[in-house]
């Protein structure tokens, strides 16, 4: 996913399941399956089912008449007006099946966020053709999340007694090929139905695009096209509106790819923890005697030489893969953007050489309609780059695998047109004091090119297997991002798969060019390609090939740091942020601001227009103020935070440890200099006075945000964990009362030295005394907090954080009090301080009364 997050803390865009990462949106796990020993779950209790007269069965040739239009493939279609006919062949029967459905068009009545736009996946089920009795053929829908896959197991029989597979349909054989070789079935009433076999498969999926009820008058089967691996179904529905009551009908055209998955799986590849992969999975009752353990498989492509290639691959020579991974262009993509979409797949090659391939991936442009009629970009064998009219600033890298071995079948990479404003926005906040170019907006097409080539790159990556490493970039030390020959031959983060868009460290002074500004296909990402598509058929199986790969991940790691993965889902390790750069954030952060406020100034200059409104200086405005919210975000982050390092049994050392207490700390003062001291540079008058913009309001709100963001339970309880030595007890902890002395003496700095406040240092300690009341005296839902975001949960009514936080009221009391009679202040500041103390005093003497 490549999508801007300017809040406080990282925002997670996957999903979980049984605690491993599953790529996208779309995608579930499921288990994985070997189907040269597993059997179809148990059927032997068989449904009451009628058999058909015997003259229900005619002769092939009363079925499939002359006239009949035919169509081979594994499954062959036959067409006799409006009547559809599937021909099964028996070595069909008990094959995995993957059925993958998509919005081929959309209506754009049907919008809803991300969804409801072509290419939308809207299933993704494995099912199986089987014969039923009575002369029926099934169609059974698979389940792999609980399953034992050898027969000769003692376990296999009672996991398929409590997995019997659902019949997903059923069809009344209505003739057999002379030779009795496959069995014909009426598919007619099956394709224009709405099942959830071939278009929704599931409920959400129809709520999501804001469908209703088939419309069967106004659907219809627009074509079925069979080939060797795989067909397609084409069709034209129209749905109610479903929850929508402001739109009518909808109607959309839906592609449903039935792909035959390979006899033989692939040899799966057990996750590691320290490489991130996205995997799929499966509960086993085999591995472990006397529990119930997790297999978890990566995905990736199915990467072999060609049988003539083998010993030369053995060898260590550099050989093409049997099966290459290629990508289609999307013919309605602007065509000055082919190319750099087209050089960002290509851009991977050179990591798949660490593996042993050459030219084992690349991007074409899809076929015209003449030089392939039968050609469909909704194909699930073929990968695609799709682009999207949208005013969604986005990107995302899905990927469709085999459940049994994680092997990836195909991807379509959607593509937003607006991602292109996000970059407009990125590269001028973030480089727009070391490049000119970036402040002539908008940017000039070859430059924008290359940042879709890295954007490319970047979700090619998703597709190959490869999760966001958001802790590639604290590898490098800061000081290294503005050393213009180091940062140019190593780049500013080692992975392509960080959010680290660009070097926004680097200083004017340092002459730091393009290559040291963009991201790039780096050491992270080449080692961690090498680990997963490196062919190994000295192994067995999965778990020998594990011992091995183990060990080199641990002495890959522990000669180069910058291999190290960060999962974005380890919310609370301040080394994996999105955005940030470098091994210290507030150091990184300071350069940051330095180059917005060399930028701030000048906005009016280079951003207004004479023919246009004040709308686009505005935008840029905004821009950098989320640019400068970011980097207070991840000084934010930094407190409280636990640093956690995945290792191996064999390893020594813990996984999890506290943030160093120093970096707190000057976390914490990054903090009071850049937002509690008044950011007066941020106060653009030029621009403000075109709009009804209030620069006290605006920074009170970011303040505000901010302080709620440090005084929040989650945090309080992993700073009192880590206080009170249950990590390390010869660790030195930033304590809760430490830092809030430390906020103390930021906030109300005037009232130590006996001087007036100004109005927008009023604003900041009314926020900050309001916060510690309601934490205090509000009962807040924030109690599941503590528990879900630190390792270990903490009940934060039984700890000591309140009577910490109730007894830095008191001393603000006191302090506030005292105050109040200083000669240097003003009337202003007296009443504020008369209004503070009131707030305090009624809590404390109402809880009295309680």
């Amino acid at each position: 996913m490549f999508i801007s997050n300017r809040k406080m803390s990282i925002m997670a865009m996957c999903c979980l399941l049984m605690a491993v990462h599953v790529q996208g949106q779309h995608h579930r796990n499921r288990a994985a399956t070997d189907t040269t020993k597993s059997k179809p779950a148990d059927t032997t209790s068989k449904p009451p089912v009628v058999p058909p007269p015997a003259s229900a069965i005619k002769p092939y040739k009363d079925v499939i008449t002359p006239g009949t239009k035919t169509c081979k493939g594994f499954i062959t279609v036959h067409q006799k007006d409006d009547k559809y006919y599937f021909e099964v062949p028996n070595n069909m029967l008990g094959r995995d099946i993957l059925i993958v459905s998509r919005v081929s068009k959309a209506s754009a009545e049907m919008r809803n966020g991300n969804n409801g736009y072509a290419g939308d996946q809207i299933g993704e089920t494995v099912f199986r053709f089987e014969k039923g009795p009575g002369r029926k053929l099934f169609l059974r829908r698979l389940f792999y999340m609980e399953y034992e896959k050898d027969s000769t197991q003692p376990m296999y029989a009672g996991v398929q007694k409590n997995n019997v597979l659902a019949i997903a349909a059923a069809w009344p054989v209505a003739a057999y090929k002379p030779d009795s070789s496959a069995a014909v079935v009426d598919v007619t009433e099956f394709l224009n139905s709405d099942n959830e076999v071939l278009y929704f498969q599931k409920k959400i999926f129809k709520e999501r695009a804001g469908m209703g009820a088939q419309q069967n008058d106004r659907s219809y089967i627009d074509y079925v096209h069979a080939f060797s691996t795989n067909l397609e179904v084409r069709a034209i529905k129209t749905y109610t509106a479903g929850m929508n009551p402001t739109a009518g009908n909808y109607t959309v055209e839906l592609n449903a790819s039935l792909v035959l998955l390979p006899e033989k799986a692939m040899q799966p590849r057990l996750a590691d923890k320290r490489v991130g992969y996205f995997a799929v999975g499966h509960r086993d009752f085999e591995t472990d005697p006397q529990g119930v353990a997790d297999k978890i498989y990566v995905k990736r492509w199915r990467l072999e030489p060609k049988p003539e290639d083998v010993e030369q691959y053995k060898r260590g020579e550099l050989v093409e893969p049997a099966k290459p991974i290629v990508f289609y262009i999307d013919p309605v993509t602007p065509k000055k953007w082919v190319p750099y979409l087209i050089q960002g797949v290509n851009d991977w090659q050179k990591a798949f050489e660490k593996a042993g391939f050459k030219n084992a991936i690349y991007a074409r442009e899809a076929p015209t309609r003449e030089e392939d009629s039968t050609w469909s970009i909704d194909d699930a064998t073929h990968s695609a780059i799709i682009y999207r009219p949208s005013v969604i600033a986005n990107a995302m890298g899905p990927s469709v695998s085999d459940p049994r071995s994680g092997e990836i079948i195909e991807s379509h990479i959607f593509w937003y047109h607006n991602v292109m404003a996000l970059l407009n926005q990125w590269y001028m906040a973030q480089c727009g004091a070391v490049d000119a170019r970036a402040l002539n907006l908008p940017l000039n097409d070859t430059l924008m090119g290359n940042l879709i080539r890295f954007v490319s790159s970047h979700e090619v990556g998703h597709t190959l297997g490869l999760m966001h490493n958001f802790g590639s970039s604290s590898t490098v030390p800061v000081e290294k991002l503005r050393d213009k020959a180091w940062v140019e031959a190593h780049g500013h983060t080692p992975s392509i798969m960080d959010y680290a868009r660009f070097n926004y460290v680097a200083q004017p002074e340092d002459h730091v060019g393009e290559k040291g500004l963009f991201p790039r296909i780096n050491d992270y990402d080449n080692w961690a390609i090498q680990w997963g598509y490196t062919w190994r058929p000295e192994f067995a199986n999965e778990f020998d090939e594990q011992k091995a790969l183990v060990t080199i991940v641990t002495d890959s790691l522990a000669k180069n740091n910058r291999l190290w993965f960060g999962s974005e889902t380890n919310f609370t390790d301040y080394r994996c942020q999105n955005e940030d750069l470098g091994d210290d954030a507030v150091k990184a952060g300071e350069y940051g601001i330095r180059n917005l406020k060399r930028i701030m100034p000048d906005i009016m200059k280079w951003s207004v227009k004479p023919y246009e409104d004040f709308d686009k200086p505005f935008d840029v405005f905004k821009t950098l103020y989320s640019q400068y919210a970011m980097y207070l975000g991840h000084a934010v982050n930094i407190i409280g935070s636990v640093e956690k390092t995945e290792k191996t049994g064999a390893e020594t050392g813990p996984v999890y440890s506290g943030a160093p207490y120093t970096k707190q700390k000057e976390a914490m003062q990054f903090i009071i200099r850049n937002l509690f001291v008044t950011p007066a540079w941020l106060n653009n008058t030029a621009i403000t006075d075109k709009y009804s913009v209030n620069f006290i309001t605006e920074v009170g709100e970011l303040q505000s945000n901010v302080i709620s963001n440090i005084i929040v339970r989650n945090r309080l309880c992993r700073m009192l964990w880590m206080e009170q030595g249950y990590y390390d007890k010869n660790y030195k902890a930033y304590t809760i009362a430490e830092m809030l002395q430390d906020m103390n003496k930021g906030i109300f700095t005037e009232l130590y030295a006996g001087k007036s406040v100004d109005a927008y240092r009023r604003g900041l300690q009314k926020t900050y005394v309001s916060r510690l009341l309601i934490q205090v005296f509000n009962q807040l839902n924030e109690s599941d907090l503590s528990t879900l975001m630190a390792p270990f949960g903490y009940n934060y009514d039984r700890s000591d954080i309140p009577a910490l936080l109730r007894d830095n009221l008191k001393q603000l009391l006191t302090l506030i009090k005292q105050a109040q009679t200083a000669a240097g202040v003003d009337k202003a500041t007296r009443l504020h301080l008369q209004d503070l103390e009131n707030r305090i005093t009624i809590k404390f003497n109402a809880e009295k009364k309680a």
